[in-house]
């Protein structure tokens, strides 16, 4: 059962690597992709209406003033849970990577966003969207230290999942307030999910090697 789910997981990243591949092809060439052309008319219905006032709180979560201090809290809760400086760097540093990457791939790509606000902290370009890549690392970073500790499945299972709700509803959050395309935030979550991965299979190998010397 779980190697199918990872496989079905896989699937679907691989096809939103392939599609950002795609994206980033056609926004070099100056082109809009079908998926933003389709979806853009979407952006003015919600506009002043409670959909609108519902994602503009939720955005904050993802953003810089929140998500730091966040992020060192919950640094410091996971280092005094696990009782070493490990855990707490892991997220720390996998965070801080996942914006400087972003940063560099904004620069390299280096698209215009559909609209420009500083109190959204929406400056700079625009793809991939930080907000849902950098929500990704760090708040799946939490789950995942979290849940190792955690001995019920039905608890881990409900925190997987609000978390994973949280991170969705942070992405899809800057296309209804109109400062991301939705290509921006397919493209962010599959870089951030990638980053995610690497840093929880870096992780159980260290975990690992822990163990053997523990036992050698």
């Amino acid at each position: 059962m779980k190697n199918k789910s990872a496989a079905i997981l896989f699937s679907i990243w691989a096809v939103g690597l392939l599609l950002s591949i795609v994206w980033v092809i056609q926004i070099k060439l100056e082109m809009l992709p079908y998926i933003d052309q389709w979806t853009r008319e979407i952006v003015p219905l919600v506009h002043g209406t409670r959909i609108y006032d519902f994602f503009r709180m939720v955005t904050e979560l993802g953003s810089s003033h929140v998500l730091i201090p966040i992020a060192i809290v919950a640094a410091i809760g996971i280092m005094l849970l696990y009782k070493h400086w490990y855990p707490g760097l892991l997220l720390l540093g996998g965070s801080l990577f996942a914006h400087l990457l972003n940063s560099f791939i904004k620069q390299l790509v280096g698209r215009e966003r559909p609209s420009i606000s500083v109190t959204l902290n929406a400056e700079g370009f625009s793809f991939p969207s930080g907000h849902s890549m950098i929500s990704m690392v760090c708040y799946g970073l939490i789950a995942y230290l979290l849940c190792k500790k955690i001995r019920s499945e039905k608890i881990v299972f409900i925190v997987q999942i609000a978390l994973g709700t949280l991170v969705f509803l942070i992405g899809i959050s800057r296309f209804f307030i109109n400062v991301h395309y939705l290509t921006d935030i397919i493209a962010g979550f599959t870089i951030g999910f990638a980053l995610l991965y690497i840093y929880i299979f870096m992780d159980k190998r260290i975990s690992d090697l822990r163990r053997r010397r523990k036992h050698s």
